[in-house]
């Protein structure tokens, strides 16, 4: 006999996940955007498997009942948040632990493509033209990972495999850290600039960041610097970016996430010199789908046990602290 009930929200393109071990513990029942204000008050727990929508933060109750746990299939939960949610009692969960590494290859490979000027080569091919080119060393450069949770930390970790200098800087600094050295924090980050080689942004997306990386982030920027930004895109000022790579104030940039999604076909960011434009995939490997239905069962396992998930989000500040 079921106990509870789990409201699963997908939509059009959101494939719903395999349940399978919640059989006979939970009523499993599938919504989409339009049916999910009816159907909060009757779940017990809520599954954002569709965590591209804005639906949660639009629907959720603002008196009466509602769901105990929500988790949401992504790292980010900027889409879930909304003040009723933040301020009652309901535990927020992520997908901490699924997306970081595959992240942090893809971060890697897009230093390594623009260090070694991959698209140049394929373009050249294509022209069926030999013209040698010396290319930049991806060792002994520096980078900036601004972003200190654990896709940041990943990044890290990977860049100084290839032997980059990285800079990490958090909400907040630490004076020791085991494998960073120290993490500086966030108000340090104009100082920290004008040295590195790579800009990478991590970051969660909250009230404070949004923005950061704008006309007088990117002028501070070294000229023969490249900017990559995987956490949110709200956090980068998307025409001052596209300024900057126009006059040349920096040398290439690479997107991942953007202020809206998807990118429409007539975004004029599909044309910019020196960008890469990729549609949200950094984190998605084959399996993606399957390691997250099964991170939720885990957590499951846990709240049926009367026991606290993992990746509990403190909601005021918008992401799951770091120990």
């Amino acid at each position: 006999m079921t106990s509870c009930t789990v409201l699963v929200l997908g939509g059009a393109d959101a494939a719903p996940p395999d349940l399978g071990r919640l059989a006979g513990r939970a009523r499993v029942v599938h919504t989409d955007e339009k049916q999910l204000a009816e159907q909060l008050p009757t779940a017990d727990v809520l599954l954002a498997w569709d965590f591209t929508s804005d639906a949660v933060r639009d629907a959720w109750p603002g008196d009466g009942p509602r769901p105990a746990w929500v988790h949401t299939a992504s790292a980010g939960v900027d889409r879930l948040l909304c003040p009723a949610l933040v301020a009652d009692d309901t535990l927020v969960t992520n997908a901490r632990g699924v997306f970081e590494q595959p992240i942090a290859e893809y971060v890697a490979g897009l230093v390594i493509a623009m260090a070694k000027d991959f698209h140049g080569t394929w373009e050249l091919q294509r022209q069926r033209r030999w013209r040698h080119r010396e290319t930049l060393r991806v060792a002994g450069s520096r980078a900036l990972v601004v972003g200190s949770g654990p896709i940041g930390r990943a990044v890290g970790r990977t860049l100084k495999a290839l032997g980059v200098a990285v800079d990490l800087v958090g909400r907040t600094a630490r004076p020791q850290d085991p494998e960073f050295e120290q993490v500086r924090a966030a108000a340090e980050l104009d100082r920290l600039l004008p040295s590195a080689d790579w800009v990478v942004c991590a970051a969660p997306l909250t009230e404070e960041n949004r923005g950061m990386f704008a006309r007088r982030t990117f002028a501070l920027m070294k000229e023969t610097a490249r900017f990559v930004n995987i956490g949110r895109g709200p956090l980068v000022v998307e025409r001052d970016l596209v300024a900057a790579l126009r006059e040349r104030r920096i040398a290439a940039a690479a997107l991942d996430v953007f202020e809206h999604e998807p990118l429409a076909p007539d975004d004029p960011l599909w044309d910019v010199p020196h960008l890469v434009v990729s549609p949200h995939m950094s984190g998605d490997t084959l399996g993606w789908r399957d390691a997250l239905a099964e991170q939720f069962a885990d957590n499951f396992d846990l709240w049926a046990a009367g026991r606290t998930p993992r990746n509990v989000v403190d909601k005021r500040r918008g992401y799951v602290p770091v120990d």
